[in-house]
């Protein structure tokens, strides 16, 4: 009769810990569920990023708004491995306003760099399709340089034709 109890005891402790491991599994995909949702919302733990960004254009005045000085057009020719290559380059710098006439005054400079920096840069990189960010980055720290700290925010590129 003592095994009899043993085994009835052993089924229902058995049955026991699996109903505690489902009911704390589902348990835990619902409060992890709901703790998304109210931080996702932006309920618990402050603004969400759409909410930051609706602000910042509120606290944008025409005057605080950056404005863009065009780059002269460049075009580079490469050296002949073959046929001639040429890079036909075209940009603008986003600027602040407060800027803009000294960022103006050192464009003969950044063209330099510019072409220094374009004609040193082996063409098999710039036919890759990954090297425009690569590129970009490169120029604007380069920009950056010359004009000096938190001048130039952005660099844009609006033409960059190789043929």
């Amino acid at each position: 009769m003592s095994d009899d109890a043993d085994s009835t005891g052993e089924d229902t402790g058995g049955k026991g810990g699996l109903k505690s491991i489902i009911i704390g599994v589902l348990a835990a995909v619902v409060l992890g569920g709901a703790g998304f949702y109210v931080s996702y919302s932006g309920l618990i733990g402050g603004a969400t990023a759409g909410s930051a960004a609706t602000e910042s254009k509120v606290a944008l005045s025409p005057g605080d708004r950056p404005v863009f000085v065009p780059i002269p057009q460049l075009t580079i020719t490469f050296p002949p491995d073959g046929r001639t290559r040429m890079l036909r380059f075209t940009a603008e710098l986003e600027v602040d306003r407060a800027y803009r006439d000294e960022v103006e005054a050192l464009l003969p400079r950044i063209n330099d760099v510019f072409n220094t920096y374009l004609r040193a840069v082996d063409l098999a990189e710039l036919e890759a399709p990954s090297s425009m960010l690569r590129l970009r980055a490169q120029m604007l720290r380069r920009v950056q340089i010359v004009t000096g700290p938190g001048r130039v925010q952005d660099l844009l590129i609006t033409e960059f034709i190789l043929s």
